[in-house]
This record gives structure tokens, sequence and C-alpha cells, in this order.
């Protein structure tokens, strides 16, 4: 039981140089945070629970990160925030070899957070069919499901659904304005041994696009 518990220290530095934008357009209008360079420096801790039987394509066990990243502005730099992340993923082998994979995941920010730290909704491996950042925020929460199947030979299916929502207030993550996407792909088997899959697959995000992914490994 013990070498599945780990713990460790954060730290994260970011110097922004430049952002190139449109003057007098939404971020001067918004006045956020963050447009103009900055510099930040934070430390946190992090605590992982870790019971699969595989890193890259398990079919039984689960996975929870807990961790945070405190900034504060000393030593000259800019803003003052803290980020908590919640990761809780579960695999479920069903019959013969299919397995049904859950993750709920959060990202949460408290303080002065600037553009760059925010919540980015979407990508190749959560809410796939929006793409990386189609909406950004403060606070996100996120939930997805996808069941695999393999078909013959190296060649396997898989079907996914996710959920979720931002909001600037942690009282706006709630269903009003849910977003959700739904997809499908198919894997190959590179390294059997190591279960590392070629990952090919085509989210639908509601009624704002399309994406298309070829990747390694597993989403999540």
């Amino acid at each position: 039981m013990q070498d599945r518990f780990f713990a460790g220290l954060l730290y994260e530095y970011q110097r922004l140089l430049a952002i190139d934008y449109l003057t007098g357009g939404l971020f001067d209008q918004l006045n956020m945070r963050g447009h103009n360079p900055y510099h930040i420096s934070g430390a946190g801790l992090s605590l992982t629970y870790d019971s699969r039987n595989n890193a890259f394509a398990p079919d039984r066990g689960g996975f929870l990160q807990l961790y945070f990243d405190h900034f504060a502005p000393v030593l000259g730099f800019d803003f003052q925030y803290t980020n908590y992340v919640v990761d809780f993923r579960r695999f479920i082998r069903l019959y013969r070899q299919q397995v049904l994979a859950i993750q709920a995941y959060g990202f949460f920010n408290s303080g002065e957070t600037p553009l760059r730290s925010l919540a980015s909704f979407g990508g190749s491996n959560s809410m796939r069919g929006f793409y990386d950042g189609r909406y950004r925020s403060k606070n996100q929460v996120v939930f997805q499901a996808e069941y695999r199947v393999p078909i013959f030979w190296r060649i396997g299916a898989v079907g996914f659904f996710g959920a979720g929502n931002v909001g600037s207030q942690l009282r706006e993550l709630n269903f009003e304005d849910l977003k959700y996407s739904i997809g499908c792909g198919v894997r190959v088997a590179l390294n059997r041994r190591e279960r590392l899959n070629l990952r090919i697959g085509l989210g639908i995000g509601q009624s704002v696009s399309n994406d298309l992914y070829f990747q390694l490994g597993e989403a999540f």
C-alpha cells in the first residue's frame, strides 16, 4: 500500500514577455490581468494515490491527485493567487478486455489570477471537440467517461463523452449552460507489452467545433 502514495513539493515560475493583442479590444475593455508583461513565482504541495496497473492504458485501479500552488508578490513578482487541482480517475475492467474509464477533474483559482493561469477548457485530453482554451475562466469542472473495446490484432475502438463548465465564481459551476462533447475513435497498439497505443479520435463539441486527434497514449 505504501508504494501507492506519493508526496512532493512544487515550484513554478513564469515570465511573460509580451502578448500580441488588439489595443482597445476585449483585453483592455475587461481589464484582464496579465495582458501586459509580468513574472510570477509560486510553491506548493502535491499528494497522489495511484493503484493503476499500467501508466499508459490501465484496465484496473484508480488515481487521485490533489495539489495546490500559491503565488505571492514577493521579491518583485506580480500577482497573488492560489491554484488548486483535483484529478480523480477510475478504471473498471468489464466483459473480457473491455474497459470503462472515468475521470472527474477540478481546477480552481482564488485571488488575482493572470490570464495564462486561468483554467483552459478543451483540448486533446479533456472535453475533446473543444479546442484548448475555447473557454477560459478562474474555475473549471469536467467529468468524462470512455469505453474501450479491443477488436482484433492490435486494433481497438473507443467511445467517449464529456461534460463540464467554467466560471469566475464557484456558484457558476452548475448545470446552466453546461458544455458537453461526444466522440469515438480507434486505437493501434504500438507496444503491446507496455500498452502504448496510437490514439486516433474525432471529438464533437456542442455546436462549436469538431476536432480530429492523433496522439500517443490514452486521454487519461
